[in-house]
């Protein structure tokens, strides 16, 4: 369900507003004169006007009695700005209105955080509902539906995920990926097969539900200098296969294609934000259980392109779709740039938690640009080494490439997984970003809730739309 809450921008603020919040400096003076002892107030509640620090006070407001939450903003940053705003929306819950004083600084991350804390995602009776309108007062117009439109996309790439399994499959996938407005080619099983999508079949031959290859197509008002291809991991739900997950690792598998999720939300939001890319995105779907007619741990499997690869554990699948798509991508798209996006590896939470994503790359350029891109919209990065002397990992006495290591000489799982990509993305730049550790949430805090975060929306699109 997408973001019930409404945005709007007011010239100033309004007398009869129902809800105020003014921010306040780390001198406890506030941005709008509201007649009553502010600082005196800030004072005797021992405020340090902190980002996400709020003091509630009543008013004289429109012959009644109104409230007004002063809030501080740390040091300005856009990131304690978007704490702020996160604060601000989840204090006004099942509130009407919330009018906004904004700060200084950036006021489109202020805006978007205050957005993305009033997502919710329920099936059933809701709880109290989030705040029904946001009015952002002395903002800038555009600054606004920007962040909006950000905003948005996130909460689609969380809805997609977040939709149980026993809803998605597939080909639920694929129809969800048609309603973003864009030109949209669909692989089914027959169609996977006679190409020689080797990979992405074998993953989805355990499911009553076939796999598919989605392919959507973004293209600019105005002739694109670049052509950059996204591929999306669209597990629609992980058992493990036959290498069968552990019961609570099972629990959060309906989020397994949360890649292929930001790769749908991205290519939806790139025209309203006016991007001046060329954008093609892939989403291998398939859905890996265990059954009779499911590949097995040993199985040699062709992918798109022929290059073989021995199966050494059926859990180790995203990998395998992953690889067809890439193949395609250059053997037939053949792009500027590639860049993939899978909760790929439970390593790389081990290796950087639940705070930053990963990114692997072939180029530096590449890995440089995303790293500032995630910095900047608050989806961190940070690069990992491909690690040449981990490349026998991959290696198989029987077929071209094994699909995980052997034994337990090198470990490295994220990076092994990794160096297994880069060789099926050629020698054009290449990124790959895990995300296994950043796309679920097991907190209700800040821009977050429980499930899905659509982590790779935000530094997808700002990479894609800076000039």
């Amino acid at each position: 369900m997408p973001i019930e809450t409404t945005a709007s921008v007011v010239a100033e603020v309004p007398d009869d507003a129902e809800l105020l919040a003014v921010p306040y400096a780390s001198d406890l003076s506030p941005a709008v004169d509201l007649h009553l002892p502010v600082s005196d107030l800030l004072a005797h509640y021992e405020a340090k006007g902190e980002a996400g620090e709020i003091v509630e006070v009543p008013v004289a407001r429109g012959g009644g009695i109104g409230r007004v939450l002063l809030y501080g903003v740390g040091d300005g940053s856009p990131r304690a700005l978007r704490r702020a705003a996160a604060a601000l929306t989840r204090r006004a819950k099942g509130r009407d209105t919330l009018t906004v004083a904004v700060p200084e600084g950036d006021v489109t991350a202020f805006a978007e955080a205050a957005l993305l804390a009033a997502y919710t995602f329920r099936i059933g009776e809701a709880g109290k509902k989030a705040v029904r309108a946001l009015a952002f007062a002395g903002a800038d117009e555009g600054q606004v539906r920007r962040a909006e439109t950000v905003a948005h996309a996130v909460a689609l790439a969380r809805d997609l995920a977040n939709t149980p399994s026993s809803v998605k499959d597939p080909a639920w996938l694929a129809e969800r990926a048609a309603e973003v407005g864009l030109p949209v080619e669909v692989w089914d099983e027959e169609r996977l097969l006679a190409d020689g999508f080797g990979g992405i079949l074998a993953v989805g031959r355990g499911s009553a539900s076939p796999p598919r290859l989605i392919q959507l197509s973004y293209t600019p008002a105005e002739p694109a200098d670049r052509h950059v291809v996204l591929v999306g991991k669209g597990i629609t739900f992980d058992s493990g296969g036959l290498s069968l997950k552990p019961t609570d690792n099972m629990k959060t598998q309906k989020t397994d294609m949360a890649g292929g999720a930001v790769v749908i939300a991205v290519l939806g939001a790139l025209a309203a934000l006016g991007a001046p890319v060329r954008v093609t995105g892939l989403i291998a779907a398939a859905e890996n259980m265990p059954s009779g007619t499911s590949q097995r741990p040993s199985d040699v499997i062709k992918h798109y392109g022929g290059r073989t690869v021995e199966v050494l554990n059926t859990d180790a699948e995203g990998r395998l779709v992953l690889a067809d798509a890439l193949a395609y991508a250059d053997a037939v798209l053949d792009p500027d740039a590639v860049v993939d996006i899978a909760t790929l590896t439970g390593a790389i939470t081990v290796a950087l938690g639940r705070n930053v994503g990963a990114v692997y790359s072939s180029d530096d350029v590449l890995a440089k640009q995303l790293v500032e891109a995630g910095q900047s919209a608050d989806d961190r990065l940070w690069r990992m080494p491909l690690i040449e002397d981990y490349t026998p990992a991959l290696e198989s006495s029987i077929a071209d490439l094994a699909n995980v290591e052997a034994g337990s000489r090198f470990g490295a799982g994220s990076i092994t997984a990794a160096l297994f990509l880069r060789e099926f993305a050629g020698d054009r730049p290449w990124a790959h970003l895990d995300i296994a550790g950043v796309g679920r949430s097991t907190v209700e805090e800040g821009t977050l809730s429980k499930g899905a975060t659509g982590f790779g929306v935000r530094v997808l699109l700002e990479w894609l739309t800076r000039g």
